[in-house]
């Protein structure tokens, strides 16, 4: 099975990163610390949809994975509340972000 698409909700220290299989299964989700983030995402395939909710670090880790060859969304964060099917949190969130980078 290949990775649809990547959803990371960004942080200060520690960020959630959610990887969505093609069937729409969750490969995992799980926090990754800063120093690790960019060696975390390099593991899966070049090419791959990352999804990030916009805001101002959104733009330097997006620069960074384009420049690593993958693909980027910025999903404004109004478009993401609306989106997290359960409890607030971490966890939820980037499995929001995921599932809203998707394209229709």
């Amino acid at each position: 099975m290949s990775i649809n698409a990547i959803g990371i909700d960004l942080a200060k220290s520690v960020f959630q990163v959610c990887a969505l299989l093609e069937d729409g299964s969750i490969l995992w989700n799980r926090k990754v610390k800063r120093e690790k983030l960019l060696h975390t995402l390099l593991e899966f395939p070049t090419g791959t949809l990352v999804a990030m909710e916009f805001c101002a670090r959104s733009h330097y880790w997006g620069r960074r994975l384009q420049q690593a060859g993958y693909q980027l969304t910025l999903i404004p964060a109004q478009h993401v509340k609306p989106m997290v099917s359960a409890q607030k949190n971490n966890a939820n969130d980037a499995l929001a972000i995921c599932d809203g980078g998707l394209p229709a």
